[in-house]
Order: structure tokens, then C-alpha cells, then sequence
């Protein structure tokens, strides 16, 4: 264990920076075994700071300091101090200009912060704090300097020299060596400086704005990846329309690139001018990325591009405000791929996420708020809680005030904040500055944590006919946080007649039946709130929490029977997928009690008939479809019990897979067919998408059950398959059939014929961790030794190790422990390479209190012989040890 804790740092200690930076000046000299960074700054005193002290402290680490100029003046060593965590100069004045001069070792970073070396090239991350390991600097983002920055390196092995901004300026030196020099003129943070150097290739395309402007766009790949541009490409000229058309916002340099690298611990970052990518997020072409790798791409590159505005041009004042940006983009791009594909596939895929994951988070050792009170290590905070649930809270404030009122809103926190760091409160505040709708209340999402669980009850009085909701708010306690208060909940409601048309809802006698609406976004605000309709002339059904208005555990005591109807009529795509989610949840659940009786399983008839009814209807939306065959899966299933009983959960899941395959063989095999292109063209409009998508959900389905006709179909669309979504459906659905031969065979081939390709091999490694069959962490361990794994590639790392924790999760969580026993090896010895990919692996370990006893008394003995290792990371201390307490 480490000797000393990890210090703790609290929203409640901010103050504003003692020192501000005007200028930066940046001179990289980068050779293959070290980098030489002279860094001039233009600095004066805050005048808002009331720190009365002459000194300057400058963050840094794992720096060599090799000079520093102040005004001219060398300083002596006994004019400064170096300490683990920086510099501090005991003696400045007001104003004065500040030179400083590093070495560092690129390529010897292996956590991938700063400048590192990635494959053959030179590339950066500096978010959150990875700033402080290139010079000496006020590394916090409320800090924001205009940049300048030169890069000399040698021309033969580094021809592209990339940074932020504009190119000003470019030759040659001597002993073959070149530079260039790029201006940004718009101040930021150092957290979006960006530096790449390497032997790259440029596929350009240009964008003009809605002003005439010409925005030249180049993506910058190595030569063999020349061929993936095309969807990045077209993917950022889409988002720059999207919002210019839903936002009205413009781009505002002559010139936006990107850069792919192999090496990277997140999926981007949106460094102002130039964005750098994770390969696997934004390269891509038919025959190499699936269909959900092209949407996941188009996603992020609206993302990153989206943080122009929502991150760039108006950043956050400090890191606990990190879903000011994150949330807000999130919530963005997501509107953007909703617009762009399917509206309610969009809002399934969100909200699984949200309730199996976040939802998880929310109730586990490091559950905080949005805006979190305290933190260690702010990478731990890059988290679902942050991004996703933040994303909900700004589409609440979006449902409260409405597309119109939003949009003003969002005008004016641009307005009044561009070149500014500010707050979620300053957020808020412009939202209702704009609107007049008062959101004192709403703030609480911002600063309360946990999932809060609304509680339903819908009584029907035929004398008076009125319908009456009763909804009950609460949320658990979390660390820090006992006494919740009542939040504001945007809770959209509906009344179903029996044929599935939606009643109108009437309050009071203030409306006529003729003008009422159908739908409410009821203002749940109290612990206890009830409502009445009038009208109501027999019993209807309620469509609750439609489109999952809000993050909220909903709690209501269906029958089977209206859920089969909900499932069948409700009217809101999602609701109607979700009652399909919470009938199978149902019937699960309930085998698997049987399945711990030791009690024959047997599968409710009603499913079987509800999913033939699916299968063989003409009218419903392709997309929406290929979501409902899919059953709940076993995570989710997991986060919902109160103690999770593994092996119950996947046996009785399994039985009601194959016991769906064998009844509806017919008609899963029909779905196939009538969903096979005709001609073997690619295209990824999401109505192809969606075909393509129900024909592998029903081969997935059929195959599971070790069917001999569905063996034929796998082999054949193995073998004869013209893009790598129906390759990797069909290899999926071997590798978890209990046909061995033909599995291995068709892993054999793959890596065979893209074993040149990493993005591919990825994908081949995470196909075969995250497999349920028995023997699967032997084979994994067999894999993190096998030529295309890399432990200090996150990418490969996350595909094998990441991917059998969280999925393979009959096997991580087998009852002799082997699984958490390897998952603690493994962060051990990423905690000496990689400490941010350590801590975000040991999350599963975390979750221990969801399990039997004897699995708790595993998992914990785990995490405590990880939190006694010496030299532990503060990343994956303030993990573990909030885990153990």
C-alpha cells in the first residue's frame, strides 16, 4: 500500500488561479529518444485572486527542468524548488514573461498522457491533467492562453508536423531536419493542446459553412488505413450542417483535421483544430467495420466536433464541472444520431446502457453526482455518471422547456460565455434567463447522486370515470449522501384505450376532449404527487415514463397480460420495446427461482406468442424489431436482483433463448430470408442497417440452439459474406454454439485473412473473451499470450480483458474466484504501465456487495491484495479503497 493517501480535493476549496497566461509559446524538438520542449509564457498576476503570496507554483511531472528564464534572468537553483508534483518559484512580480526549458521521453510514456509515441509517430493527450508531463505550467482548464507552437523534427521519418490552429509558418533545417508553426487565436485551456508528428498520409475533403466560408478538412492516417476516410469524412461535413441547422453554430477556424492513432486510452479528444482519434472510433470501410462501428464512428465525430462549441469555445472552470461540456455534448450527439438514423433504436440503445451500467455506478462505492462534491484522481470521473446520466439531465431540462425555448437558451449561454470557463450553474442559469422557467428545484440533479426510484399507482374509477396517478419519489442513500430531497422529474405519460389509441388527458375542467392532449410531461416535484384525468369512460392502460422521460428506477405492478398488450399497442416505440424488456425480465426471473428449487423449467406461452406475433407482423419498423428479439441481457439482469445469483440467471436466460428458437424455428428462419439483400450492396442507411441487423438477431437466436439448418446458414454467410457486420455476426454466433469444430475452424480463417488489420483483430479477440462457454478464461489467458495481443495497447487490452469481465460474466464470475484472481493480475500490472486503464478495468470487482457471500468474500480479498501493493497508482487507490469502505 502506498505509505501516504492520495490527497482529496473539494469543490468547496476552488479559487480562482493566483496567475494568468497570456501567451504561450511553444518549441518542440522531438528525437527518437527524447524530446526537447522550450515553453515561453506571458504571465501575470490574477487581479481577481487575493492570494497575497509572491510565489509561483507551476504544475509538472516526470519532467527533467533543464533552464529557467524569467525576464531574461537565468534563475539559480536556489531561486526555485522542485517538488513531486511541480515547480515553485519562490520570487515573481505582477507581469513578467517565463521561460522554461524540458526534457522528456516519449517513448518511454506508456500511460499515454503528454507527448508519447504511438506505433511510429508522436501524438498527445492532454485531458484531463496531461499537460503537466510536457513543461512546467498552470495545468487546470480556467487557465486559457492563446498558442503558438513550432515543431522541428527529422523531415525522412516525420513529414506531417501537426498542432492546433492555423499553419503560419514552414522550412527547412539543417541535417535534414524541418519545421512548422502553427497559431491558434482562440484562447483555451492546455487540456486541448494537441501535438502529432509522423510519416502520414492526408485524405482532404472541404465544407462551406452557412456563412460561405471555406473549411478545408483533412484527416491524417497512416498509408495503409488510406482507404477508411471516407466515412470520418462525411461524418464530421454531416455534423457541421446538423449544427449549423439545430444550433446555429458555425465553425470558426479555416481548417479542422484529425489524426487516427492505434495507441489511446480514450475514444477522441476535440483539441481545438485538431482532433485526435482512437483508430478503432473513426476508421472504417464495408469489408473491415460492422454497422454498429459506423454508427458508434459517425457518433463520435459528431461528438468531438460538437465540443467546438460545447467545450472549446466555452470550457469549464474546473474539473468538477466536467459534464458541463460532456453532458451537454452527449446530449447533443445524441439528437444528432437520432436525426440521423433511428429515433427510437437511439433511445433503446441510451437507456441500455444507462439502466445496466449507469444505473450499476449510481449504486456502487463510487456513485456521485454529475457535478461530484470531491475527487483523487479526476480521471475516475470520466464516467458514465458524468457523460450519460449528464446527458438525461440536460435532455429534462430540453423536455421542461422545449425544443424553442432550449435553443434560446443555448443561444444564450454561448453568448453570454464564449472565451470563458464557467459552471453548470452558469448553464442553467442561461436556460432560464431565456425561458422565465424557474429550475431551482431541477439543480438538484446536479448535486444529488444516486438513482432515484419512482413508485407507481394508477387507480380507475368507473362511477366518477377518473383515472388517478399516485406517483411516490425516493433515492437511495449513496456515499456522503444519507437525506435526498425531492427532485424535479419531467415524467411523460400516456392512457391507452383497448384498441391502443392514446385517451385524451384532461385535468380539471379547464380543457374540452376536443382540444386535450394525449400525451403529458407531468412536473413530478413533491416525495408524494396525484393526478387526476376526467373523462375516462372505461379502464385504460398506462404508457409510463414515455421515451424514458427521465433516469428513474420505475416501479409498477404490470400484469403479464398488459404488458403483452403494451408490448403490442403502446404507441411510444420505446415503451413498447421496454414492455417486451420487463414481460422477459418477468418470466426470467421467475425460472430462475425454479432453476435454485431445483424445479422444471418451463417458458410462459405468452412470450412465445408475443415474439411470433412480432415475427410475423408486416407493419412493424424493421429497426425497432431487430431491438425487441433481443432478450434482456444478463447484466441487466444482474443489476436488478438484490443479490445476483449468477449461474440462475444465465441457465434460466438460456433456457427461454432456446426454448424461443425451437418454438418460432419457422418464422426466425422466414425473418432470415425475406431480410437478405438481393444484390450484396453495402450500404449503411439505417434502413439497410436495421435489415441487416434482424437477419443476424435471428441467426443469433436460431443458432443457439444448436439447430443443424442454422449451422448451415452460419457457415454459408461465414464464408460468403460481402461486409465484416454479416463476417462477425456469423463468427459471434459459431464461437457461442456448441459447434466446436466449425467455431475454431471460423476463427482460424478470420485471423488468418485479417490478421494484418488491428481494428479487425480487435474485434476477433473481443469475440472470443466475451464468450460464455465453459473454458473461455483459459483461453483467454491463452490469448494475452498470443502475437496480436499488447498489454500496453488499451485497444487490445480492453477487447480481452475488458471485454470477459464484463461479459463473459458466467466465467469471471465462476464460484472458485479464478476470474476475479485474474482481473486483479492484470490491474496490478497495468497499474505500473497504464494507472487510468487500471483503475477503469477493477470496476467489476468494485460491484462485490450485488453478490452471494462467498463470491463478496472473493472479490473483496482481491481488491485488498491489490491496495497492498506498494507504488499503487492514486488512480486505482481512490477506487479500490473507496470499494473496500
Amino acid at each position: 500500500m502506498k505509505d501516504a493517501q492520495p490527497r482529496t480535493i473539494f469543490l468547496k476549496d476552488y479559487k480562482v488561479p493566483p496567475f494568468l497566461i497570456d501567451e504561450t509559446v511553444l518549441h518542440f524538438d522531438l528525437f527518437e529518444e527524447r524530446a526537447m520542449v522550450v515553453s515561453r509564457m506571458n504571465m501575470r498576476r490574477n487581479p481577481e485572486s487575493d492570494t497575497g503570496s509572491s510565489a509561483l507554483f507551476l504544475d509538472g511531472v516526470d519532467l527533467e527542468l533543464k533552464s529557467l528564464v524569467l525576464d531574461g534572468v537565468h534563475l539559480s537553483p536556489d531561486q526555485y524548488e522542485l517538488v513531486q508534483d511541480g515547480l515553485n518559484i519562490l520570487v515573481v512580480p505582477d507581469q513578467f514573461v517565463l521561460e522554461c526549458t524540458t526534457e522528456i521521453k516519449p517513448h518511454e510514456n506508456t500511460c499515454l498522457e503528454g507527448l508519447y509515441k504511438s506505433s511510429s509517430m508522436f501524438c498527445t493527450q492532454c485531458e484531463a491533467e496531461g499537460f503537466r508531463r510536457i513543461t512546467y505550467y498552470l495545468d487546470r482548464p480556467d487557465v486559457m492562453s492563446r498558442f503558438t507552437t513550432t515543431v522541428r523534427a527529422d523531415k525522412q521519418l516525420y513529414p506531417v508536423l501537426l498542432s492546433n490552429g492555423n499553419e503560419i509558418d514552414r522550412g527547412d533545417l539543417d541535417a535534414g531536419r524541418h519545421f512548422v508553426t502553427w497559431e491558434d487565436p482562440f484562447r483555451k485551456p492546455c487540456y486541448l493542446f494537441a501535438l502529432v508528428a509522423g510519416d502520414l498520409v492526408c485524405v482532404s475533403d472541404e465544407y462551406v459553412t452557412m456563412s460561405g466560408r471555406k473549411v478545408d478538412l483533412h484527416m491524417f492516417v497512416e498509408p495503409q488505413n488510406k482507404e477508411k476516410c471516407g466515412h470520418g469524412l462525411s461524418s464530421l461535413k454531416a455534423s457541421m450542417k446538423w449544427d449549423e441547422d439545430v444550433y446555429g453554430r458555425e465553425y470558426d477556424l479555416d481548417i479542422f483535421m484529425i489524426v487516427a492513432v492505434d495507441d489511446f486510452n480514450m475514444g477522441a479528444m476535440e483539441n481545438k483544430g485538431l482532433n485526435i482519434f482512437n483508430s478503432s472510433c473513426v476508421l472504417a470501410k464495408s469489408d473491415t467495420a460492422t454497422d454498429a462501428t459506423y454508427q458508434r464512428i459517425e457518433a463520435i465525430v459528431a461528438h468531438e466536433y460538437f465540443h467546438n462549441w460545447s467545450g472549446n469555445r466555452v470550457t469549464c472552470r474546473d474539473w468538477f464541472q466536467l459534464s458541463l461540456k460532456e453532458g451537454f455534448t452527449v446530449f447533443r450527439d445524441a439528437e444528432f444520431s437520432a436525426d440521423m438514423n433511428s429515433r427510437t433504436v437511439k433511445r433503446i440503445e441510451d437507456v441500455n446502457l444507462l439502466r445496466t451500467a449507469q444505473f450499476a455506478e449510481d449504486a456502487g462505492p463510487m456513485s456521485h453526482p454529475i457535478r461530484p462534491a470531491s475527487f483523487m484522481e479526476i480521471s475516475n470521473f470520466y464516467t458514465l455518471t458524468i457523460y450519460e446520466k449528464g446527458a438525461e439531465v440536460v435532455g429534462m431540462i430540453h423536455r421542461l422547456l422545449g425544443a424553442e425555448d432550449f435553443r434560446k437558451g443555448s443561444d444564450l449561454y454561448f453568448e453570454r460565455h464564449d472565451g470563458q470557463a464557467v459552471t453548470t450553474d452558469d448553464f442553467v442559469l442561461a436556460m432560464e434567463d431565456a425561458s422565465g422557467k424557474d429550475l431551482s428545484q431541477f439543480r438538484l440533479w446536479y448535486e444529488q447522486a444516486g438513482t432515484p426510484v419512482v413508485t407507481v399507482e394508477g387507480i380507475y374509477d368507473e362511477t366518477v370515470q377518473t383515472y388517478t396517478l399516485r406517483l411516490t419519489q425516493s433515492c437511495p442513500t449513496t456515499p456522503g449522501q444519507a437525506n435526498k430531497k425531492p427532485l424535479h422529474i419531467p415524467f411523460a405519460f400516456a392512457l391507452l384505450d383497448s384498441n391502443g389509441c392514446n385517451i385524451p388527458l384532461i385535468e380539471g375542467d379547464d380543457a374540452s376532449l376536443s382540444n386535450a392532449p394525449r400525451e403529458r410531461v407531468l412536473n413530478f416535484v413533491e416525495a408524494e404527487q396525484v393526478f387526476v384525468f376526467q373523462h375516462i369512460e372505461k379502464p385504460p392502460e398506462p404508457s409510463l415514463l414515455r421515451g424514458f422521460s427521465a433516469p428513474v428506477r420505475l416501479q409498477y405492478s404490470y400484469s403479464r397480460d398488459q404488458l403483452l398488450f403494451l408490448m403490442s399497442n403502446d404507441t411510444d416505440g420505446f415503451n413498447r420495446w421496454d414492455a417486451g424488456q420487463k414481460l422477459a425480465v418477468d418470466i426470467i426471473q421467475s425460472l430462475a427461482k425454479d432453476y435454485r428449487a431445483d424445479k422444471p423449467l418451463n417458458v410462459d406461452g405468452r412470450l412465445i406468442e408475443a415474439y411470433r406475433g412480432l415475427l410475423i407482423s408486416e407493419s412493424i419498423d424493421k429497426a425497432l424489431l431487430s431491438k425487441m428479439l433481443l432478450l434482456p441481457s444478463e447484466s441487466y439482469l444482474i443489476e436488478l436482483a438484490d443479490v445476483a445469483d449468477v449461474d440462475a440467471i444465465h441457465y434460466a436466460r438460456n433456457h427461454v433463448r432456446n426454448t424461443l428458437a425451437s418454438a418460432l424455428k419457422v418464422e426466425l428462419l422466414h425473418c432470415y430470408h425475406a431480410n437478405t439483400s438481393d444484390n450484396g450492396d453495402y450500404s449503411v442507411d439505417f434502413r439497410s442497417i436495421a435489415k441487416r441487423a434482424l437477419r443476424n438477431a435471428a441467426l443469433s437466436v436460431l443458432l443457439s440452439n444448436g439447430d443443424s439448418d442454422a449451422l448451415k446458414l452460419a457457415t454459408k454467410q461465414f464464408s460468403s459474406a460481402l461486409n465484416m457486420t454479416d463476417e462477425s455476426a456469423s463468427l459471434i454466433a459459431l464461437v457461442n454454439s456448441d459447434f466446436t469444430v466449425e467455431r475454431d475452424a471460423a476463427l482460424i480463417a478470420f485471423y488468418q485473412k485479417w490478421k494484418a488489420d488491428p481494428q479487425v483483430v480487435e474485434q476477433w479477440l473481443a469475440i472470443q473473451s466475451g464468450s460464455a462457454k465453459t473454458g473461455t478464461l483459459e483461453h483467454v489467458e491463452q490469448l494475452m499470450q498470443h502475437e496480436a495481443f499488447d498489454i500496453k495497447n488499451p485497444n487490445k487490452v480492453r477487447s480481452v480483458v475488458g471485454v470477459f469481465c464484463n461479459q463473459s460474466l458466467i466465467n469471471f464470475h465462476d464460484s472458485t474466484g479464478s476470474g476475479y484472481r485474474f482481473l486483479s493480475k492484470q490491474v496490478i500490472e497495468l497499474n505500473k504501465l497504464n494507472p487510468q486503464i487500471a483503475s477503469r478495468l477493477v470496476t467489476p470487482l468494485t460491484r462485490w456487495r450485488k453478490y452471494d457471500k462467498n463470491r463478496q468474500g472473493l472479490m473483496l480479498h482481491e481488491l485488498q491484495r491489490i491496495l497492498e501493493q506498494e507504488g499503487l497508482s492514486k488512480d486505482v487507490y481512490e477506487v479500490v479503497s473507496k470499494s473496500i469502505k
